[in-house]
């Protein structure tokens, strides 16, 4: 039995669909189901849900907070899992602005309550999915971020997930608890949930609204097609090294602003449509991620452009999404 923790939101669900096809194994599915999930995500896998009639040969989807231990303790005594790709997070900066509670409960609670009954339970594999967004905010000029690059956290979000990673480092050396991160770039695609600057900027052109830019629009982000993100999460967990931190970009670094411009020009709408907006607090200038040692150790690179995950995203939104 495997579990996948957030499995019902955006990345986790991508990569759910992605585990189906390269493994036989059951798959636990944990979500607390909150407004950034969605079982429709899931579909047209099937799964045998809490209260519904009708059990799928494999898989199943529980729904638990992970900040209680007890809920938690009693998953692993039931399915007795072999290993955790744990996704579950809050993850939308600005809500971790306006108040940052969940981020402390769901991201460093629950990271922690999983990893005690890991230790308990002698697990296999503990696969923790991070963000780039731990290392801090890059200049213009300044060199990508490597795995070495020290935690300097801008934000309440990034600061939750930073703190996730230390605990999980922490138990490995501890407990010895075999565990791997992994850290990535902005990831779109798929299943996002429209709070996001992709999703969000697709959908208000395709309504004919305003496409809000904060600031001037000069952030930069490395961007990854969440494809490319599922599959380099699986070449770690087969073939990285336990204990080790791995880096994973996109290769497709670019400007907030014309990151919107592009996708005006694949809808072929008017750039009047964006609008500049108040810069929120503590909003980072720069990410940009070395894939080196992804690269070197597993033989790992992105196969999308930028172009081309985006066309697929609009597809889906346009034509896919329900």
């Amino acid at each position: 039995m495997i579990f996948v923790t957030g499995g019902a939101g955006f990345i986790g669900s991508n990569f759910v669909h992605y585990l189906t096809e390269k493994t036989e194994e059951e798959i636990l599915v944990i979500d607390k189901m909150t407004y950034a999930a969605n079982l429709v995500n899931l579909y047209p896998l099937r799964f045998n849900f809490d209260n519904v009639i009708g059990k799928y040969e494999k898989h199943t989807l529980k729904t638990i907070d992970l900040s209680n231990y007890d809920d938690v303790k009693n998953l692993f005594n039931e399915y007795k899992p072999s290993a955790v790709f744990h996704f579950a997070a809050e993850s939308h900066v600005d809500n971790s602005i306006k108040d940052v509670t969940p981020f402390l409960y769901t991201n460093v609670v629950g990271t922690t309550n999983l990893l005690r009954c890991a230790v308990d339970y002698d697990l296999q594999m503990f696969h923790h999915i991070s963000t780039d967004e731990v290392y801090g905010s890059l200049g213009y000029g300044d060199p990508s971020f490597t795995e070495d690059t020290n935690y300097d956290p801008q934000n309440p979000y990034s600061a939750s997930k930073a703190a996730s990673d230390h605990f999980v480092m922490a138990f490995h050396n501890t407990y010895g608890l075999p565990v791997k991160i992994t850290n990535c770039s902005n990831n779109y695609g798929p299943r996002q949930n429209v709070e996001k600057l992709i999703p969000k900027t697709i959908t208000n052109i395709l309504r004919g609204n305003k496409i809000p830019v904060y600031g001037k629009g000069e952030n930069i982000r490395d961007w990854i097609y969440v494809e490319d993100h599922c599959e380099a999460i699986y070449e770690v967990f087969n073939r990285g090294r336990v204990g080790e931190k791995y880096n994973i970009g996109g290769e497709c670094e670019v400007k907030n602003i014309d990151l919107v411009k592009t996708l005006l020009n694949l809808l072929s709408a008017s750039e009047d449509l964006i609008e500049y907006v108040q810069d929120r607090p503590g909003h980072d200038l720069r990410y940009s991620i070395d894939n080196a040692k992804i690269q070197s150790e597993l033989g790992w690179s992105p196969k999308y452009s930028l172009e081309s995950g985006l066309e697929k995203t609009i597809k889906w939104y346009r034509n896919d999404r329900f």
